[in-house]
């Protein structure tokens, strides 16, 4: 059986790792704990946290034991990694609430059954009750200030002020590391790479305490040919629970990848082999078209199921010309100006938003250029914002 090493790095996964020949032999022995860390800082998943999963959803596939932490605790902190401004502090109540979205939608991913069943564990059920002076004597004493305040994580955060609530995270998190091991066994942790400096704090506490060994890796982070974040749109977070993005917007933002992020997002997000991945994007010219459409569907299909997925590219195809049935939007019979349909259909988020784009030529009902007093016709009409959004709108 090949080495999920192997296959994690054919796909692009790896980026940085502890011990990595020691690690490659032991993942080819024996089923190894291992755990990746979810701040539930929002009632849904988004597309940063997809790639963790697929990740995750390799590591059970070759054998591995997933252990799912929720950030209960850490969450009432905030993670300073990758962000100039200080998180904002959420109620317990928030983050029970987001952990119980998080548990539902991870079902999906990862098998909960079996051999190597995932588990869920929460970091509030050692963190919130922590006994503070403890806690600095047995684990504040293992970290130096000097080489803390070389971490990347802290870096972004120095130039505006780090606050020693934000300090105390890297401890908290290699703690909950420290746990992991001594209560499952856990010997890896896996997250993205601006979390290297937090994940390797914690095998080195755990080496420093138990004086064993303890393995870290982290991933490329989901960004485009430019450097860029995926994952955002003018809306906000692509989201994996479909009353905040829907299966048709989730759809449309696969399929409207750059040509030269296709092939690296088939080899993150998807479970198409590598050869086939190879193949279907081959072509630079037109036909990476046909790339981008399957590479929406696959995903489309992870998140939201088959039925979905399928309604999703009609919609689509039915947009752009071809077959299938166009997206529906439904708006008051009393809506009777441009700038209301935008905004109601949810296309633009304000009438400024909605005015700005009619202004600058982005609209078209139909045949015809919108325009603020454009008079709308009573029944259904075909709605484009863009060369690349188009619905039909219905009057309830």
């Amino acid at each position: 059986m090949q080495n999920v090493m192997d296959t994690l790095r054919a796909r692009g996964f790896i980026k940085q790792t502890v011990a990595e020949d020691e690690l490659y032999r032991l993942l080819g022995e024996k089923s190894v704990p291992f755990y990746i860390g979810f701040d539930p800082t929002a009632d849904s998943l988004h597309v940063g946290h997809y790639l963790q999963l697929v990740a995750m959803k390799h590591m059970q596939d070759a054998g591995h034991k997933p252990i799912i932490l929720i950030g209960g605790g850490t969450a009432m902190v905030g993670d300073p990694s990758g962000r100039t401004d200080m998180r904002a502090m959420m109620s317990k109540e928030t983050i029970e609430h987001n952990i119980a979205c998080f548990k539902r939608q991870m079902s999906r991913f990862v098998s909960f059954e079996g051999e190597n069943a995932a588990i869920i564990v929460n970091n509030a059920d050692w963190l919130w009750n922590l006994n503070y002076i403890d806690f600095l004597r047995e684990i504040g004493t293992q970290f130096s200030v000097n080489k803390m305040l070389t971490a990347e994580c802290f870096k972004t955060r120095m130039e505006k002020g780090l606050s020693f609530l934000e300090f105390n995270y890297m401890l908290m998190q290699a703690y909950d590391f420290l746990v992991l091991y001594r209560k499952y066994g856990c010997l890896l942790e896996l997250g993205g790479d601006d979390q290297w400096s937090n994940i390797l704090a914690g095998a080195d506490l755990i080496r420093r305490k138990e004086q064993k060994s303890a393995y870290a890796m982290t991933f490329t982070l989901l960004t485009t040919s430019e450097g860029k974040k995926m994952g955002k749109t003018q809306k906000g977070a692509v989201w994996l629970d479909k009353d905040k993005t829907s299966p048709y917007e989730f759809y449309q933002y696969w399929r409207n990848t750059a040509d030269e992020d296709v092939e690296k997002c088939f080899m993150l997000l998807t479970f198409v082999s590598v050869e086939e991945v190879k193949a279907l994007c081959a072509n630079k010219d037109e036909r990476i078209n046909a790339a981008k459409e399957r590479l929406a569907y696959e995903l489309t299909k992870m998140v939201h199921g088959q039925a979905e997925a399928e309604k999703a590219q009609s919609e689509a195809r039915a947009a752009f010309g071809g077959e299938g049935e166009m997206p529906a939007r439904e708006i008051s019979k009393e809506t009777k100006t441009l700038v209301g349909v935008l905004v109601e259909t949810g296309l633009c988020k304000s009438n400024g938003e909605a005015r700005r784009l009619i202004e600058q030529g982005g609209v078209t009902v139909g045949d015809t250029r919108g325009s603020l007093d454009l008079a709308l016709p009573e029944g259904e009409f075909i709605l484009h914002k863009g060369k690349k959004v188009h619905i039909k709108v219905v009057r309830k």
